[in-house]
């Protein structure tokens, strides 16, 4: 595809929000547009950008023999309650109830702001552990 016929809108100012240098960078090369607080959409370019670094990481990730696994976004709240962190992490963290209203592992959850004690429970699940 020709340049002029691609969608890259680059910005000659940069955004106020932007603060961090690569954030006002990749906002200016026209990589990625901020659609809601915290929440940015991939263009064209800065995806394949990422695609691109995700590639070289999963090459190197398997050189080395590690495995890959996908987590899930939503984790249950108990896991966080476990952890004694539940409360700690106050409004940041987003908190949703499933439609019959339920509250721990099969309904009220968050939005996984990490991945350990998820892992950690899936390790000692399929070690005969829990």
């Amino acid at each position: 595809m020709r340049l002029s016929r691609s969608f890259v809108p680059t910005l000659k100012e940069t955004p106020a929000e932007a603060q961090i240098a690569s954030h006002r960078l990749m906002l200016r090369a026209g990589l990625i547009r901020q659609t809601a607080a915290g929440i940015y959409a991939w263009l064209p370019a800065g995806w394949r950008v990422l695609q691109n670094i995700t590639r070289i990481v999963r090459e190197e990730q398997d050189a080395s023999g590690a495995q890959e696994i996908l987590m899930p976004t939503i984790q249950s709240a108990e896991l966080w309650r476990q952890s004694g962190r539940y409360d700690a992490y106050g409004p940041e963290m987003l908190r949703i109830r499933d439609r019959h209203d339920r509250d721990g592992a099969h309904g009220h959850a968050e939005l996984g702001r990490r991945h350990r004690r998820l892992e950690h429970r899936l390790d000692r699940r399929e070690r005969g552990g829990e």
